[in-house]
């Protein structure tokens, strides 16, 4: 009888492990989308380069590096179009719609390969410039199928300067900031490999 009580107990506390880790990613994922709300209007106030700082992506790619895959991807997704609704920008289509798909990219992919790679530090920019270059070819086809949608073209020119051009100071922002912020997580045990 002992040890069914003892084997009932040890499974009951997995079980809140369990919760407790849902839990925790659930507040956590929720704290990465009230910035990815917030941060446009502090990098608006920046003239000339606050749209072109992307401060978006940012929170999303934390999000899929601290709380894995699913959640990077979810909130991915909801964040433009959160945003939309509550504040109007981004327009909701073709923008917000697009950006979702992108967004949503963006934090699976980063939370994945994460998971997937080693931890030493070459792996989290490796899984960094996958999510980016994935997310922006997954923007670049929501965008010719919204365009097309609409009866307009979406040429070469303007992906290259939609997702490269127009991008580069977020682009750089993020290549210096993410991982550093993954880095130092991780050196405070923020971060566990996700399961």
């Amino acid at each position: 009888m002992p040890q069914k009580a003892a084997s009932a107990l040890f499974l009951l506390k997995g079980c809140n492990m369990n919760v407790q880790t849902k839990l925790h990613k659930l507040i956590l994922s929720a704290l990465f989308l009230a910035l990815a709300l917030a941060l446009p209007f502090l990098t608006g106030q920046i003239p000339e380069i606050g749209s072109m700082l992307c401060p978006l992506h940012i929170p999303v790619l934390l999000c899929g590096f601290v709380c894995g895959w699913p959640w990077g991807l979810a909130i991915g997704f909801i964040a433009p179009l959160f945003r939309s609704l509550l504040f109007g920008m981004p327009p909701m289509f073709p923008t917000a719609v697009c950006m979702a798909f992108e967004l949503a990219a963006y934090g699976a992919v980063s939370g994945l390969m994460y998971k997937l790679l080693p931890r030493k530090k070459p792996f989290i920019y490796c899984a960094l410039l996958t999510a980016m270059v994935v997310g922006r070819l997954i923007w670049g086809a929501a965008m010719a199928a919204c365009t097309g949608l609409s009866g307009s073209a979406f040429t070469l020119a303007a992906f290259l300067a939609g997702a490269v051009t127009n991008a580069v100071p977020g682009i750089l922002l993020q290549i210096v900031l993410v991982p550093l912020l993954v880095m130092l997580f991780e050196k405070a045990k923020f971060l566990q490999r996700q399961a």
